[in-house]
């Protein structure tokens, strides 16, 4: 059987066309929205390569006009699974644009809904961060942060508890102030800018933090760190330890 898909995210940004190009066709530019670091050689025919833990995806790019344009996606797989990715940009008057990401692609098998399901909600968790990116942080590139936390026996109660991890009494909601305390370090004052069923993104002054639930059922930090000089080895070890102390 499978499901053959098609989704599209729009956002008007106070951005500029070129500040959009640099965040989608770029590695520096990728790694400070996206996941996992990230490598482009640009032009047709050129290529976009991931790194998200033992996921290492390549995709082809089938159509490059900078400033407007930008096709890549996966050759399909001998059980038909694909997915492709089309941004466009479209600049108007007064420095803003108008990014447009349309995700496409077939799933296989029976089971394909909970994959669905992860993502969508991951794609939307994604683009929500490409928009705060742009908006807040273009220009400066990121530490991408990944790290893999314990395994969720009880996805409603982990919500909770990484509220009260947060300071709040309850689930994170869109717009919460939070206090992030990490290792000891000088606490972070955040808001909450995207939240789903299985994701809760915040911005703090130098960062993007996104907690994730992951499709084989671990929670994932897949953060940005925009500190200067931050080291990802260090940064990986703090968050390996706040998330076996909030959810373990």
């Amino acid at each position: 059987m499978g499901h053959e898909f098609e989704l599209t995210d729009t956002a008007e940004v106070d951005a500029t066309p070129e500040q959009l190009w640099e965040a989608i066709a770029t590695g520096p530019g990728i790694d400070s929205w996206f996941m996992g670091r990230n490598e482009v050689e640009g032009g047709t025919g050129g290529v976009i390569r991931g790194a998200f833990g033992g996921y290492q995806p390549e995709f082809g790019i089938r159509e490059w006009d900078p400033l407007e344009r930008l096709v890549y996606g996966t050759e399909p797989a001998p059980d038909g699974r694909r997915v492709g990715y089309e941004f466009l940009i479209e600049g108007r008057e007064g420095g803003s644009s108008v990014i447009r990401c349309v995700t496409s692609g077939f799933l296989p098998g029976d089971d394909w809904e909970d994959e669905f399901e992860a993502m969508t909600t991951g794609g939307a968790l994604f683009f929500r961060t490409l928009v705060e990116y742009v908006t807040h942080f273009a220009g400066r590139a990121a530490v991408p942060i990944t790290v893999f936390g314990p395994q969720i026996p009880d996805w409603d109660e982990a919500w909770t508890k990484l509220g009260t991890a947060l300071g709040l009494p309850a689930r994170p909601a869109l717009g919460d102030r939070v206090r992030l305390d990490v290792d000891g370090r000088v606490p972070a004052e955040g808001v909450v800018y995207a939240v789903n069923d299985q994701a809760v993104g915040i911005r703090t002054a130098d960062a993007m933090y996104r907690f994730i639930r992951g499709f084989q059922g671990a929670m994932v930090a897949g953060h940005h760190v925009f500190t200067p000089g931050a080291d990802a080895e260090v940064e990986e070890k703090a968050w390996s330890g706040w998330l076996v102390r909030v959810f373990d």
